[in-house]
């Protein structure tokens, strides 16, 4: 139970059965990886709780030998990020990889100087992503997806970057529920306590990039997205009219990145609107 905005005591939406969601989404790594003949994952693992919450359930669904969490630092990586990420990795069995990123990126920028940080954050997150996907064919293994459906929601990552993955145990998890998950699967508490960030620069951190906290969106997504509440309803509830009309348009406009390349219809059975089968079609 917990108090609404309004002052009444109403069943919390965002809780979980912990216990149930770790022996499903297990249970879905396991199955989705050796239906199509693979036996291994691979991961980026930037000492977040998300990247940890994703190498936790992959290696008890595959084993910790089966798992690569591939660590990707930039010259301003943070050290505590490095620590974590080594933290996860002792702790949960998995092997590593350490490959910098830096060297390509500043090669690349050298050209574009002038760039803005927003660009300079995206090309290391695709820089990230091709590095996952060399290492899935030199392993044989799937790339393992680490956004959760709080970020994939607002658009809050990178196209053809970090929201990229053969499969997302975790993207159906609020940002809130990641954390609950998390304090059930043991995952270390300095990790769970410790403030968003992506790392991008010195000081950066999710929640004040987005100028909101996690909490507070969260409460209100699970209800508009999940429960269909109309704006009105919404309102009704508590919320302030400028955070739901933000939000709301947040979701609207990032939903491009949710969504494979729109194909220009020319035949019958055009991908992903008339053919939509799931990839086992004829087994």
């Amino acid at each position: 139970m917990y108090e609404s905005l309004k002052g009444r005591s109403i069943v919390d939406p965002l809780e979980i059965n912990a216990q149930l969601v770790e022996r499903i989404l297990i249970g879905f790594l396991r199955n989705e990886t050796t239906r199509v003949g693979f036996t291994r994952a691979v991961l980026g693992l930037s000492g977040g709780i998300d990247s940890s919450l994703s190498a936790y359930l992959a290696a008890r669904a595959l084993g910790p030998e089966n798992v690569l969490g591939v660590m990707m630092p930039y010259a301003t990586s943070s050290r505590e990020t490095n620590e974590h990420a080594e933290l996860v990795a002792r702790e949960s069995g998995i092997q590593t990889l350490i490959v910098p990123i830096t060297p390509q990126i500043d090669t690349y920028f050298e050209r574009f100087p002038d760039a803005s940080r927003l660009r300079r954050a995206n090309k290391m997150a695709r820089e990230r992503m091709t590095i996952l996907y060399d290492q899935s064919a030199a392993r044989n293994a799937l790339v393992v997806g680490t956004s959760n459906k709080t970020e994939l929601l607002l658009g809050y990552g990178t196209i053809f970057g970090d929201m990229a993955s053969a499969l997302n145990p975790i993207g159906d998890l609020y940002k809130t529920q990641v954390r609950a998950l998390s304090e059930h699967m043991g995952i270390p508490g300095v990790i769970i306590a410790k403030q968003p960030t992506a790392d991008l620069w010195a000081g950066q951190t999710d929640e004040t990039e987005l100028g909101f906290t996690y909490d507070e969106v969260d409460r209100l997504l699970v209800r508009m997205v999940d429960h269909r509440a109309r704006t009105d309803e919404l309102i009704a509830e508590g919320f302030d009219p400028a955070f739901v009309s933000r939000i709301s348009k947040m979701v609207q406009t990032s939903h491009y990145k949710r969504k494979l390349p729109i194909i220009a219809k020319l035949s019958r059975r055009t991908i992903d609107r008339d053919f939509r089968y799931a990839r086992d079609w004829g087994a």
